[in-house]
């Protein structure tokens, strides 16, 4: 685990296991919408997508899987960044901001199911 010595940036960093957990999960989120978004234009340039989302899985099944690891991603990072906080009291910016963008797409989410997209 990497500790910092400096006194000044000691703010910035988690310092609990959770709180490295959530950043990193935080990190995995655009990078695997990324990979997703790449795959729509290569991989799955020709083939049209489903009318749902089981439907989705069966036309685009590793498009779907990293859509799907990607805001599971993202979920866990404000759930995990949550226990880092309350439970080990990390209070590290890293640590608050990967919550916090977690906390953003959860309410992304509940609005695409509640509106429709």
């Amino acid at each position: 685990m990497f500790w910092c010595q400096d006194s000044t940036m000691r703010w910035l960093l988690p310092r609990s296991r959770p709180g490295w957990w959530s950043v990193g999960l935080a990190i995995a989120l655009p990078v695997l919408v990324a990979v997703g978004a790449a795959l729509t234009n290569t991989l799955y340039a020709g083939v049209p997508s489903g009318n749902s989302f089981l439907g989705d899985l069966r036309a685009r099944p590793v498009l779907w899987l990293t859509m799907v690891a990607g805001m599971g991603s993202g979920i866990a990072a404000f759930v995990v960044g949550l226990v880092a906080i309350i439970r080990a009291k990390d209070r590290g910016l890293l640590t608050i901001a990967a919550t916090a963008f977690g906390a953003l797409l959860i309410v992304f989410l509940f609005g695409e199911a509640i509106l429709g997209g």
